[in-house]
């Protein structure tokens, strides 16, 4: 009996370099294509958001780009990601569309919510590409507007860590890790893990959160089968 019907799985840019310096490591694509794959047999519903971080992090005001062009060009890695990963999900078996907020009819759908919706409730992986389609916002932002608007149960944030710390664990290893957080202890104390946008959405619409380690195998059929994986936040 699987917890989650509909998710959205929130995947970082960096996620995909491995060990890289930048770029995508096709071992990674593929790794996670599979992790994916896992849950449609299981009968969830998935949505991904992917951010641009391995390809285009953002440009300080010394390089000449203003904020507003290098928050698009970040939008435009996004859909790079997003190609990568609709070519190896499609190459597991799994079907996909992809849709961009920026209107680009040659590679993505645009993004509609009834027709995102369909598509769900079809079995196919829809991931979600641009962003909002709008500056000053981030991928995590455009992960908790697009769960709220597809009515997803949870928002499923992968990284390299098991769960929210109190400071950074690669950093200073006794850290303490939270089980369980309300979203007004998370805006108190200023936890990173999400920007402020994305937790005060989610806080609205009452969509949980869980950030859990998406490198370990098997995680995310875990925590559709009801296991406490990570760090909860509702």
């Amino acid at each position: 009996m699987i917890k989650f019907r509909r998710v959205l799985l929130k995947l970082s840019g960096e996620s995909l370099m491995g060990e890289q310096q930048f770029g995508i490591d096709p071992a990674m694509l593929q790794y996670y294509a599979k992790q994916i794959k896992v849950l449609v047999e299981e009968g969830v519903e998935v949505a991904v958001v992917i951010g641009g971080g391995n390809i285009f992090r953002g440009l300080g005001s010394d390089s000449g780009i203003e904020r507003v062009q290098g928050d698009y060009m970040g939008m435009l890695a996004t859909c790079i990601n997003a190609m990568a990963l609709q070519s190896a999900l499609e190459g597991q078996g799994v079907f996909t569309r992809m849709i961009s907020a920026i209107e680009m009819r040659q590679i993505a759908e645009p993004y509609i919510r009834r027709r995102a919706i369909r598509h769900l409730e079809k079995r196919r992986v829809v991931i979600f590409s641009a962003g909002t389609g709008n500056p000053y916002f981030t991928t995590d932002s455009a992960a908790a507007l697009r769960a709220s608007e597809i009515n997803a149960d949870v928002i499923l944030k992968g990284t390299r860590v098991n769960g929210i710390y109190e400071s950074d664990p690669e950093k200073n290893p006794d850290a303490k890790k939270f089980d369980e957080l309300s979203f007004e202890e998370v805006i108190r104390m200023n936890l990173k893990v999400m920007d402020m946008t994305a937790f005060t959405i989610c806080r609205e619409n009452h969509i949980p959160i869980i950030v859990f380690n998406i490198n370990e195998d098997d995680n995310l059929r875990r925590i559709i089968d009801g296991e406490h994986i990570g760090t909860v936040v509702r």
